[in-house]
């Protein structure tokens, strides 16, 4: 029988806001152990949660690039359990009510797009770090209290690779909406993953296997690429899945069990007494939608489509925002977009490497390389020398039209010049005239960059290859 796989994920980002969540402690990463930390992220005895009203407005944002429902009605909950990074032994978070809810991701994957189902994104708090040393453990709770998102999917995904292009492309959509800097060396993403088989072709759902914090994307797709050949065998042999949460072990390159759960509500949640309701008024709503930007899907659609630029090259100038907008600005009225696409990839990206400045730093304005490239299209300057004219530009900010004329690059078109130049080429070259005479195409091009040599790279080449090639001819 053949098997296929389930996939549901749930990835939790960290917010990108000042403070934690119900205290005014600095959501700073990298700080020694325990300097943010105050008697409301530790739980201490009296102390009451005061809402971060940036995280409020995050989490409606998000679902608004999520395309998700905002309720108007959301709650927080105490999800009871007892660990040593967790201070108060709750954690503050949404269960039966959330802030955001049905909503989709879509994303390019193999030859089409996909469109997964986002079933909520909830807002709760993150927790502290464990460390573990030689003879004893320690926990750092500066993380405690930091206001974190959970995203949770419907189980759409098929694969391994499936589901680290829906990780890719949900970063993507939070990072450019602002809502955080989603660095996963820094651990502000994390996400867990829910996987089961079933005979391929019907719609019962197995037994839910969950693979605990997973810290790469790599990692999501290596532990996929084992668990799911591990069901698949284990079914086959008449084996009976249970319910159970595994960890990766990523040095073995296996899942290794970690706890049954008998029953899928293996916490206990209450409605939290210290916090009001939220029921998000339509003006403040209103000023969430104003900050949703264009995501990277839809702009890389509308370059290909409003500028006729190949997939690759809309990839990349949807992938860097900024990179991005300078090739919007230049190519703007502009009669040859791809022209202008190729050198923001090529030649400013490429510098910009090179050199270590930020595009706030480039010298020139986007208009001047719409100048450099209409000069080209002209015909006034050879695609050589225009290289020479953007690393100019590019160093000093002079207008291409002033370097052209400073370094005396003005391609030349004069027939008669370039016939003079030809003959002199021929004449010194008699083995290659003789070979293009003699039914060899390619002792052309040999002569032709001569003929560019000569001219210093000012002869026009199209021109001149076609008097070489009518001199030979006789």
């Amino acid at each position: 029988m053949e098997y296929e796989a389930v996939i549901g994920l749930e990835t939790h980002v960290q917010l990108k806001t000042r403070s934690k969540m119900w205290c005014g402690c600095a959501n700073d990463y990298g700080a020694p152990p325990n300097t943010h930390v105050c008697p409301v992220c530790l739980g201490l005895p009296g102390v009451l949660p005061v809402p971060n009203e940036q995280a409020l407005r995050l989490t409606a944002l998000t679902g608004l690039l999520l395309n998700c429902e905002i309720p108007a009605f959301a709650k927080f909950d105490r999800k009871n359990y007892f660990y040593p990074d967790s201070p108060k032994n709750y954690q503050i978070t949404q269960y039966d009510r959330p802030s955001t809810q049905g909503g989709f991701l879509e994303f390019e994957f193999g030859d089409g797009l996909r469109r997964v189902r986002i079933t909520r994104a909830h807002l709760e708090e993150d927790v502290g770090k464990n460390q573990h040393f030689e003879r004893h453990s320690g926990v750092d709770f500066n993380r405690a209290g930091v206001p974190l998102l959970e995203i949770v999917s419907e189980p759409d995904l098929t694969g391994p690779d499936e589901a680290q292009a829906y990780l890719n492309a949900l970063i993507e959509v939070l990072v450019r909406g602002g809502i955080s800097d989603c660095d996963l060396e820094k651990g502000m993403v994390r996400c867990d993953v829910n996987v089961s088989v079933r005979p391929k072709g019907t719609t019962g759902l197995g037994a839910k296997i969950e693979i605990k914090n997973m810290n790469t994307f790599s990692g999501v797709r290596r532990a996929l690429e084992y668990e799911i050949p591990r069901q698949i065998a284990a079914v086959g042999r008449g084996e009976v899945l249970r319910q159970q949460t595994r960890r990766w072990d990523e040095v073995a390159g296996i899942t290794e069990e970690m706890r049954s759960k008998e029953d899928a509500q293996d916490y206990r949640y209450l409605p939290d007494p210290d916090l009001l309701p939220l029921m998000p008024e339509p003006g403040w709503l209103a000023v969430v939608r104003t900050l949703v930007p264009e995501l990277p899907l839809a702009r890389k659609q509308r370059l290909i489509r409003d500028y006729g630029l190949p997939a690759g090259a809309a990839e990349v100038l949807k992938s860097n925002v900024a990179l991005g907008d300078f090739f919007e600005a230049s190519a703007k009225g502009f009669g040859n977009p791809k022209g202008i696409a190729n050198y923001v990839i090529n030649n400013l990206s490429g510098s910009l490497a090179q050199s270590g400045l930020e595009l706030s730093q480039v010298r020139f304005r986007p208009a001047a390389l719409q100048e450099l490239v209409g000069m080209v299209d002209a015909g006034r300057i050879h695609s050589s020398a225009a290289q020479e004219v953007f690393a100019e530009m590019f160093a000093t900010g002079e207008a291409p039209e002033a370097i052209v004329e400073r370094k005396g690059l003005a391609q030349v078109n004069d027939t008669g010049a370039i016939e003079l130049i030809c003959d002199e080429v021929i004449a010194a070259n008699p083995g290659p005239a003789a070979d293009f005479r003699g039914g060899k195409p390619a002792a052309l091009n040999f002569l032709k960059g001569q003929v560019m040599k000569r001219s210093q790279g000012k002869a026009n080449p199209a021109l001149a290859g076609a008097l070489l090639e009518r001199k030979l001819r006789g």
